[in-house]
């Protein structure tokens, strides 16, 4: 039952995330996405806190392509010594807009998951969705090098965002 209820809060956290708009924000995403390449796991450096992840460390993201085409999803992280998980699924629906995914870790709920950017070599990516409330910076690797970081973060600023809301998750 605690299951969930953490997952019926982690839908209602994204559910609310079209009640903050900034006109100012840029999140286009990329015009090219090979999914193959975005699947497996990613690790959370840096994100906007939120309830469904507020005080996780060792956050990541492990993306599995199905064969209908659909991507599980499996989040996992630490909280309190013990470790969570929410299971949920993904898909792009529609093909002229790659970059723009929905994901849904609750029935048949979806929401927005824009990839904004990604390097060329599927190292890094910048995640975020269509309002300024929710913001990851996710990488292969559990640690980015400084120049990249720096960088990512420079283009997050150039897109709108406010830097000094991101939290950077303990790997």
């Amino acid at each position: 039952m605690k299951k969930v209820i953490l997952i019926l809060c982690a839908f209602l956290g994204l559910a609310g995330c079209r009640s903050s708009q900034n006109a100012n924000l840029d999140n286009s995403t990329v015009p090219t996405l090979d999914v193959e390449r975005f699947m497996g796991r990613w690790y959370e450096i840096a994100r906007y806190e939120h309830r469904f992840e507020k005080d996780m460390t060792h956050v990541t993201a492990t993306y599995t392509l199905q064969d209908d085409g659909k991507i599980e999803v499996l989040n996992e992280g630490m909280r309190d010594g013990e470790r969570k998980q929410a299971k949920g699924r993904a898909k792009q629906p529609d093909a002229n807009d790659p970059g723009k995914l929905k994901v849904s870790f609750f029935l048949f709920f979806y929401s927005d998951y824009y990839i904004m950017d990604i390097d060329p070599d599927y190292r890094y990516a910048l995640i975020g969705s269509s309002t300024d409330k929710y913001l990851w910076i996710l990488s292969r690797d559990k640690q980015l090098p400084q120049d990249v970081l720096d960088s990512l973060l420079a283009q997050l600023r150039r897109r709108g965002y406010d830097t000094d809301r991101l939290v950077f998750v303990r790997q």
